[in-house]
Formats: C-alpha cells, structure tokens, sequence
C-alpha cells in the first residue's frame, strides 16, 4: 500500500526533523559520511510542500549502503535499491501510514548530487521561481490529494524545466545553502 500524504505550509521543525534524521544516518555510517545535505521542498524555507524531509547522506562507497540495508530495515527504514537513479541508494521512513523521510544516499562524486544541490539552492535564492514553484505544488495537491503518483507527474514538467536553468546558475558559481 502506498504511503498517505498531506501537504502544509513551511514548518521551522523541518529544518530540526532533518538535523535529527542526520545525526541517526551519521551513527550508521560512521567514517563514510563525507557530507548530509537538506534537500527537496522541506529544505526552502518559506514553501510549502509534503512534509516530508529529504535528506542526502554522500558517502565515501556506495557499497558502503549495501552492506548497512539489513541495518537500516531493522532500524526502521525501507530499502528500494536505486528506485529509477543509477547509483542511488533510497530508503524511506514512514509513521502511521506516512511518508516522513526519503533518504537518497550516493557515492561521493556521483553527478546527481549536483542536480539536488542545484535546484534546492536555485530556489532558496530565487523568490520568484520558490513562489512559481509553490502554486505548481499547491495546484498538484488540489488536483491529485490521494494519489501521490499524480501529484509527482503534475509537478515533473516544471521541475524539469527549471532543474535545467538551476544547474546553470549553480555551474556559475553559486554556492548551495545546504543542512
């Protein structure tokens, strides 16, 4: 069954909710860390969005995931392999039916890194994409509030198309504002 979802205005506890999810992924993965990053909605502040934090462990080897899945499934996450990105390690945390944490884990290098970086960045600075953005969401909601899938299709085009231009303006220099 999938996992339910809600949507709500920005919430300062996020930014804490992924400040604790951290510290739980740095005890599992020890010296592999080499960064965690906020990424997704939930780390612009400002917009709305799923509640559900995303974060973005970068470690040394992706075997590293691998070899800590049973772990984490014991731990209380859900492991789904590369889930549609090569290289990619995602894992979910749910509560009472609820989706409450993607975990995207990747090998230190891995190019999508960039892209997640980018786009969370591109819209921290940028007031008027973070508001485009937020009407594409609130108008996916409204269509889709029980269908999660709908929700993500509705959203892809415009996610697409300014993931682009954030990866231009990221290349140029602009540094990420990141957890």
């Amino acid at each position: 069954m999938p996992s339910l979802y809600t949507f709500s205005e920005y919430s300062t506890d996020w930014p804490l909710e992924f400040e604790r999810e951290a510290g739980r992924l740095r005890r599992y993965f020890k010296d592999e860390i080499v960064a965690i990053h906020h990424i997704g909605s939930t780390s612009v502040p400002g917009l709305a969005a799923k509640p559900v934090i995303d974060v973005l462990p970068v470690i040394r080897h992706i075997e590293a995931a691998d070899a800590l899945t049973p772990l984490l499934e014991k731990e209380g996450y859900r492991a789904w392999g590369e889930y549609g990105l090569a290289g990619r390690r995602f894992f979910t945390r749910d509560r009472n039916g609820y989706r409450t944490h993607n975990i995207h884990i990747y090998g230190e290098g891995n190019p999508d890194i960039e892209r997640h970086l980018a786009f969370c960045a591109y819209l921290r600075a940028h007031a008027d994409a973070r508001r485009e953005y937020e009407a594409v969401k609130r108008a996916a909601y409204a269509r889709f509030p029980v269908n999660i899938d709908g929700y993500m299709e509705c959203k892809d085009g415009w996610i697409k198309q300014h993931e682009i231009i954030a990866l231009d303006w990221f290349s140029r220099g602009k540094i990420p504002e990141s957890g």
